[in-house]
């Protein structure tokens, strides 16, 4: 489990407390990671390979003339009697073993950096942003919160290894409460996996949000509760 049992119950217990004041509905999910981000490491050894050796012959650098010695002679160089290769023909020994060395630094790099703790340190955070942004909004609507009658859903979605959060609400909601409270409750998750306490950071994101809804959508009754206030790992 992502999460400890016993923060499995705060987190339901949390959630309870916050419906039981508003008409609304707090559902949430946690993840490990949304993707695997494999194009990254595609991206590092292209741009590396391409962008290295042009910089390396600027200072002067030619490591592919390391390589140029494992390469095999040509026939017509090995035939050659006293004058030497001719310019032609070390021209293109030059860029096959610039290309070898392209090739090389392209599978070095493209090795590190799908290391996992590399490949997340050197994914842009606008790319895990827009991943778990989707992924929430697709969970938002296949758990039917989207189809809810008083229109007052919403989902606490969390990526633990992207430090990522994202928080989806209903239109109403979304209207009545504005930008500054889901960015508060964002900051309190976010702050909690950062502190390695994701379970508290979520109790506290949840009660940001309850707190907001039982202004806005205060409770008429006993509260229907439609969806599950257990926290779901996926």
């Amino acid at each position: 489990m992502m999460i400890s049992k016993s923060d499995h119950a705060r987190i339901a217990e949390a959630v309870k407390a916050a419906e039981a004041g508003s008409s609304g509905e707090i559902f949430c999910i946690v993840t490990a990671e949304v993707s695997q981000y494999r194009e990254i490491p595609l991206a590092w050894a292209s741009a590396t390979a391409l962008i290295l050796p042009p910089l390396l012959v600027a200072f002067g650098l030619q490591p592919w003339a390391l390589v140029s010695r494992f390469l095999p002679v040509s026939a017509e160089r090995a035939w050659a009697t006293g004058s030497g290769p001719s310019v032609a023909q070390t021209v293109a020994e030059n860029l096959g073993a610039y290309a070898v060395a392209q090739a090389i630094i392209f599978a070095v790099v493209a090795l590190i950096v799908s290391l996992p703790p590399v490949r997340r340190a050197l994914t842009p955070q606008s790319l895990k942003r827009h991943r778990v942004k989707r992924m929430a909004q697709g969970h938002f609507i296949s758990t039917g919160l989207i189809n809810d009658p008083d229109r007052t859903g919403v989902l606490i979605f969390a990526s633990l290894k992207d430090r990522q959060v994202e928080i989806v609400a209903d239109k109403a909601i979304h209207d009545a409460v504005g930008g500054k409270v889901w960015d508060s409750s964002v900051s309190a998750l976010v702050a909690g996996m950062k502190r390695r306490q994701p379970g508290q950071g979520f109790v506290e994101a949840i009660n940001i949000c309850g707190a907001a809804l039982a202004e806005h959508f205060p409770t008429s009754g006993p509260h229907d509760n439609r969806f599950s206030d257990e926290l779901i790992e996926v």
